[in-house]
């Protein structure tokens, strides 16, 4: 066949954009709510919007890709639901930076200004998110396209607020919560990173009112003495029995506070006594309700002192403690201060320590959520993979707090609660009331602040399926199949996914949650502005192709592991991509127009049972990977079996048969060909999806496209045990020729002699019957079967191979003196150089002063140079027994 019109080389470039067009014309990736087949559904995590994907993106998407291809192949109904997530605090801080850089402050915005701004964004970044979604070849169901903040969302995101106001559990209360002053909103516990920070740890005296001594704290926070309440201790500590109940005199104040005691408090910790900050500290504030102590706030919005702190008012936090503590200092008040390393709470997002305060917020209580949500993972309606991962789970949900949901932000859903101002009543309403429900005001105020973004988020499963409305495609495809995320937001997004499922729709939202880890360089460093090491995934598109790089991030992945990511790998996926399209081009060179038809089994060739019974044992192991998420094992037991069997064995041994004139073998070995290729490119298709589907056109077959034919069934009928057995050994010999040619340097044409010793009649045969392979395949003049090794000659190189022993004579691989003469110039060489190494070594100078790492490539190279002198040494010895 002519193949001229087939590019020597896959041009991803030019294919992959084109096929991504033909798949979604044809509605390739569009799932039937009325298709009687069974339901699989994925929802994909959406990005957030604000700006450009990352390869944790990638990967992500490519695992879910890879799962809901593989669906469709095996004739679900595969439902893939796109979407973009708000981001509220990330997307508004991008905002404020945009228009900052255009010479606008967002102070001077009215919400409504703000916000004209933010849609803006959103259209523009949107709209970028998904055609990078698209490069990457995703294959989800755009026309279901959803966002958190549209019209279906935010009527679900209303009627689940006011559901739990009804119900009890979304209450407005002032609590301690966690503060970003410079985002300027409250955080939930789930969104504080902590990190381990060195500060110092303040001893400061706290005088008795009476004048009788002193009370010794210890507190890393100084400045917010001015809150102080109280000093605890615990009330088993002897050194403060009959202390209980004085009064201390507050250092730089004129307040006095009282000793009390609690069990919270740490004997072991500083002095043993704490001083008690319920406005700035969530365990002083559990003390303080305990004691019915006051709550005193002494930072503001912004992280600055107050009035109440007297002369440190208008003074940030670090200002402020480096005054206060000279002020101590100079008192007299402070006896002394040591280092302390301690975890300390940061903003997820801008990084910025997080300052507990009191406030009043929006909280929903989480116990009544909690408790079923647990219940579920705990019986297996849930279940982690790796299992091991629900560690992870059941530790924040047992420990959860009540999850503080308003944010003083613009950008988000703004809770729908309205506040009437003449009599104070709060109306929560799914939408605007008319007038005040109790004293008739029709000038009502709607809350200022927006929700949680993971608000949105958690009814992500049910809200892209149309609830609260009973749509068809919510009782065609909820609850949802797989979640496939990453383990960082385990508790972030999936906790609150599972419990808001079961409190909205009486079920779980999906029964597996299968967890990825994240793509670090190849130093094994988290990626990041910082480092500058971060990978624009569309960038090695544009160099390789979506398909390299799809295979880069697949073969490399382990359920719940990070991996290292280097371009190499991605070069490794463009290798084998080339790999397979000259195998492909080679089977169009070799076709004729003459219809393909199944041989009988007696008309097969060893080399066609072989091939085949591999491909049936092929489909079996990787149906069986693809079942369990191993998508890295499933993938190299296709590449394995393509480049290594396929077309450095099979092709070669059809090479005799399509230039000779036996022409029936030559269409045999065709079909065996056509057959390898369809169900190949089936398999690796939910991997690299373009070239795939690319070759799959030019293949003989009844289906239109590859992305909506099916899954291969394991074929019994193709599967030779005893042929397979023959090939695998007759591989081996050759392997073992090889081995040894390319040992002695033998060139490439020259011819050699072997002696093959086998014991076993049966095995002695069928490598005989296999002879003209052996000759054509390892370059071999001579094959001498035997029964044992009674006359092989002397001088040989032996290696051995499942059932016997083969034999080459040296004097067909070298001329032996000029062999002699080239191998003790080695030895020479190599023995000098050990004798260099050792020197070195015995040096006690460089083994005590140079690294360690240097020392020990010393060490490597003289182990690696003893076992080439040995290895030289066996060779003359064998020249030698032949001059």
């Amino acid at each position: 066949m002519n193949i001229d019109h087939i590019s020597k080389t896959f041009e991803p470039g030019a294919v992959e954009p084109r096929l991504y067009a033909a798949w979604q014309d044809e509605g390739a990736f569009q799932a039937d709510a009325d298709s009687k087949k069974r339901p699989f559904t994925i929802i994909m995590p959406p990005p957030n919007i604000t700006g450009q994907l990352h390869l944790g993106h990638a990967l992500d998407s490519t695992l879910q890709d890879a799962v809901i291809r593989y669906r469709r192949l095996i004739g679900d109904e595969a439902l893939w639901l796109p979407g973009t997530d708000h981001a509220a605090i990330a997307t508004e801080a991008r905002v404020v930076s945009h228009l900052k850089a255009q010479g606008i402050e967002k102070k001077d915005l009215t919400r409504e200004e703000f916000l004209v701004h933010a849609w803006e964004w959103k259209r523009l970044y949107g709209d970028m998110i998904v055609d990078q979604l698209k490069r990457l070849g995703s294959s989800c169901d755009w026309s279901r396209l959803a966002f958190t903040m549209d019209e279906p969302r935010s009527k679900a995101v209303v009627e689940v607020f006011v559901r739990l106001y009804e119900e009890g559990l979304i209450y407005r209360g002032q609590r301690i919560i966690n503060w970003c002053s410079t985002c300027k909103t409250t955080i939930s516990d789930a969104e504080v990173d902590y990190e381990e920070d060195t500060d110092r740890l303040y001893y400061v005296r706290y005088p008795f009112v009476s004048g009788e001594g002193h009370v010794l704290l210890a507190t890393t926070r100084p400045e917010t003495m001015f809150a102080d309440v109280a000093v605890a201790v615990h009330p088993e500590d002897s050194r403060y029995t009959g202390l209980v109940g004085k009064l201390l005199h507050l250092p730089l104040t004129n307040k006095q506070i009282p000793v009390i005691a609690d069990s919270y408090v740490d004997p072991e910790f500083g002095s043993g006594a704490v001083k008690i900050t319920p406005g700035h500290d969530p365990n002083d504030y559990e003390v303080g309700e305990r004691h019915d102590l006051p709550i005193v706030t002494v930072l503001d919005e912004a992280g600055i002192l107050t009035d109440e702190t007297g002369p440190y008012a208008g003074m940030d936090v670090k200002t402020a403690r480096k005054h206060v503590v000279a002020a101590l200092e100079e008192k007299g008040f402070l006896e002394k201060t040591t280092p302390h390393k301690h975890n300390v709470g940061h903003c997820y997002r801008c990084q910025t320590r997080i300052e507990p305060r009191v406030s009043e917020q929006w909280f929903v209580e989480m116990k009544p959520l909690a408790d079923p949500a647990l219940e579920a993972v705990r019986t297996g309606q849930v279940q982690f993979i790796p299992e091991h991962f629900s560690k992870t789970y059941f530790n924040w949900m047992e420990n959860i707090r009540d999850w503080n949901i308003s944010r003083q932000l613009w950008w988000g859903h703004q809770i729908p609660a309205y506040y009437c101002d003449e009599c104070g009543k709060i109306e929560v309403a799914r939408s605007r009331p008319a007038a005040c429900s109790a004293c008739g005001n029709e000038t009502l105020r709607q809350d200022e602040d927006t929700l949680d973004t993971w608000f949105s988020s958690a009814l992500w499963p049910f809200s892209t399926l149309g609830w609260p409305e009973q749509t068809a495609d919510l009782e065609k495809f909820y609850p949802t199949n797989l979640l496939v995320t990453g383990y960082d937001i385990i508790f972030f997004w999936v906790a609150r996914m599972i419990f808001s499922g079961i409190h909205q729709t009486g079920q779980v939202p999906f029964p597996e949650v299968l967890i990825h880890g994240i793509i670090r360089d190849e130093q094994g460093r988290k990626m990041s502005k910082s480092l500058n090491n971060g990978i624009d995934p569309l960038e090695v598109i544009d160099k390789y192709g979506a398909d390299a790089l799809r295979y880069a991030l697949l073969a490399n992945s382990s359920k719940g592991l990070d991996q290292r990511f280097s371009e190499a790998r991605v070069e490794a996926g463009r290798n084998f991509i080339n790999k397979m399209w000259n195998a492909f081009r080679y089977f169009l060179m070799q076709r004729t127009d003459e219809p393909l038809e199944r041989p009988a089994r007696d008309q097969l060739k060893p080399e066609d049972r072989w091939i085949l019974t591999g491909l049936t044992r092929l489909v079996t192991e990787t149906t069986e990977h693809m079942e369990h998420y191993d998508f890295n094992l499933a993938l190299a037991k296709i590449y394995s079996f393509l480049w290594d069997y396929f077309c450095d064995w099979y092709i070669e041994m059809t090479k005799v048969r399509f230039q000779g004139d036996d022409k029936a073998s030559a269409k045999i070995a065709e079909w065996v060909m056509n057959e390898v290729l369809c169900q190949t490119m089936t398999l690796l298709h939910p991997f690299m999806p373009f070239v795939t589907e690319e070759i799959w056109q030019h293949l003989w077959h009844e289906d239109t496209r590859l992305i909506v034919s099916s899954w291969p069934k394991a074929d019994r009928s193709l599967e030779f045990t005893s042929d397979y057995e023959t090939m695998e050994r007759l591989m081996e010999v050759i392997r073992q020729i090889r081995n040894i040619r390319a040992e002695y340097r033998v060139a490439p044409k020259q011819e050699i002699a072997t002696i093959l010793v086998v014991e076993d009649k049966a095995i002695l045969k069928s490598l005989v019957l296999q002879e003209a392979y052996i000759k054509r395949l390892a370059k071999v003049s001579n094959v001498s079967p035997r029964s044992n090794d009674r006359d092989v000659p002397k001088g040989v190189v032996t290696a051995p191979f499942d059932g016997g022993v083969l034999f080459v004579p040296l004097e067909s691989l070298v001329d032996p003196v000029a062999e002699k003469t080239r191998l003790e110039k080695e030895l020479e060489k190599v023995t000098g150089e050990i004798a260099s190494i050792e020197k070195k070594l015995a040096n006690t100078q460089f083994v005590e002063k140079a690294p360690e790492a240097v020392v020990q490539v010393e060490r490597d190279k003289l182990e690696a140079k003893t076992e080439a002198k040995a290895h030289l040494e066996k060779r003359l010895s064998d020249l030698s027994a032949m001059l």
